[in-house]
C-alpha cells in the first residue's frame, strides 16, 4: 500500500494560559500581623514547531486539529511561584514553511534538524499579593490573572529538501530513471501523473558520496497558474539545487518544445528557478535509432546527454556529471543560510 503523502495543512495553535497570582498571608506562630506572601503564577506553555530529520510528510497532522500548550499553575502561598505550563511540541520534516492565515506573514522557514519555531507564545503569568506591598500599601487584598497565550491559524507548507531534481513532462521516464539509480521505487506506470506526489532517492556513489534526488510530479503547460498538480510541484522544485531536464522523445511534444514550456512554467512561477543549474537529459534513447538520436541531440542544448534507464545506457556518465553538480552546488552554498541552526529556537513576533 501506498503511504499517504501530505505536503500542505492547516491547523490551530494556543499558547497555555498563565496562571493566577495568589492573595495569601503569613500565618506564622508569633507573627500576629504577617505580610502578604502570596506567589505569583506560573508562565503559560509555547507551542513549538521542531524539525524531525525522520519524517518525510505532514500526514501526521489532522488539517484542521487544535493543538494547545498546558496552563500555567497558580501561584501559592509563601511566595510559591506556581508551576510554567507544559510545552507542545510539534515534529516536522525539514522543509516545512509556517504561515499566519490571518495576517499572510510567514513566521518561518525550518529545514536543520532539531531547529524550532514557537508558533504561539504561553500567557504572561499573573501577580500575588506580595508584589503590591508597598509602605503605603502594607496588606494588599488582591492578585492579577494570569494573561491567555496567543492562538492562531497557521499553515504548514511542506517543500522537499533534495540536491536535484527530476523535472518533465508526464511520462517522460523520470520515475524509472529514479529507481534505476537510487533504491527508491516510485509508481511507474504508462499514463499521465503516474506520479501524484514527489518521491525521494538518495544515489550512492563512490568513496561514501551520496546526494538526494527528488522524482517530481509531472509538469504541464499551465502548471504555474494551477493547471495538472501545478503549484503543488512547483513548490517542491523550489528546494531543489540543481534541476535535470527529462526529455521523451515518444512524446506528442517535441523534446526542444518541452524545454520551451518546462522554462516557461518555471519562469512564470519564480524567476529564481529559470536561472538554477541545470542538466538535459534525452531518456528512453533506446527506442531511437542512431540517426534519430543524433539529429535530436543536435537541436538540444549543448552537453545534452542520452540516457536509457531500461538497458542502463548513458546511466553513469548522467551520474558522474550530477555528481560534480552537486558538489559545486554543496560547496557555494555552504555558510549562506539564514535558517535556525539545529537546536536553536526562533520565535514569532
Amino acid at each position: 500500500m501506498e503511504s499517504r503523502f501530505v505536503d500542505r495543512l492547516v491547523i490551530r495553535v494556543s499558547g497555555g494560559r498563565g496562571g493566577d497570582g495568589m492573595v495569601a498571608f503569613r500565618r506564622e506562630a508569633f507573627v500576629p500581623r504577617g505580610g502578604p506572601s502570596g506567589g505569583d503564577g506560573g508562565k503559560g506553555g509555547d507551542v513549538i514547531l521542531r524539525v524531525d530529520t525522520n519524517l518525510a510528510t505532514l500526514a501526521d497532522f489532522p488539517s484542521g486539529t487544535l493543538f494547545k500548550a498546558g496552563d500555567g499553575r497558580p501561584g501559592g502561598p509563601n511566595q510559591r511561584t506556581g508551576r510554567t505550563g507544559e510545552d507542545s511540541i510539534l515534529p516536522v520534516p525539514p522543509g516545512t514553511t509556517v504561515t499566519d492565515l490571518d495576517s499572510g506573514e510567514e513566521l518561518g522557514d525550518l529545514s536543520a534538524e532539531g531547529a524550532e519555531l514557537v508558533v504561539a507564545k504561553g500567557g504572561a503569568p499573573g501577580h500575588g499579593n506580595a508584589r503590591y506591598k508597598s509602605s503605603r500599601r502594607q496588606a494588599p487584598r488582591f492578585a492579577t490573572r494570569g494573561r491567555p497565550g496567543e492562538s492562531r491559524r497557521i499553515a504548514l507548507d511542506l517543500r522537499l529538501i533534495a540536491d536535484a531534481g527530476l523535472l518533465g513532462l508526464p511520462n517522460a521516464g523520470k520515475s524509472t530513471l529514479l529507481s534505476r539509480v537510487s533504491r527508491a521505487r516510485p509508481r511507474i506506470g504508462d499514463y499521465p501523473f503516474t506520479t501524484l506526489h514527489p518521491c525521494l532517492g538518495v544515489v550512492e556513489r563512490a568513496r561514501g558520496f551520496s546526494f538526494v534526488l527528488a522524482d517530481l510530479p509531472g509538469l504541464v503547460e499551465g502548471a504555474s497558474s494551477g493547471a495538472g498538480l501545478g503549484l503543488r510541484f512547483l513548490r517542491h522544485a523550489e528546494r531543489t539545487s540543481l534541476l535535470v531536464f527529462v526529455l521523451a522523445p515518444d512524446l506528442d511534444t517535441s523534446p526542444e518544445a518541452q524545454i520551451e514550456i518546462l522554462r516557461g512554467e518555471l519562469t512564470a512561477y519564480s524567476g529564481i528557478l529559470q536561472s538554477r543549474d541545470s542538466i538535459f537529459i534525452l531518456s528512453k534513447a533506446d527506442l531511437l535509432t542512431e540517426d534519430r538520436r543524433r539529429t535530436i541531440l543536435d537541436r538540444l542544448p549543448d552537453g545534452t546527454l542520452a540516457v536509457s534507464a531500461a538497458t542502463g545506457e548513458g546511466v553513469e556518465e548522467f551520474l558522474t556529471k550530477l555528481s560534480k553538480a552537486v558538489r559545486e552546488a554543496r560547496s557555494s552554498s555552504q555558510g549562506q543560510s539564514s535558517a535556525p541552526r539545529g537546536g536553536e529556537r526562533a520565535e514569532t513576533s
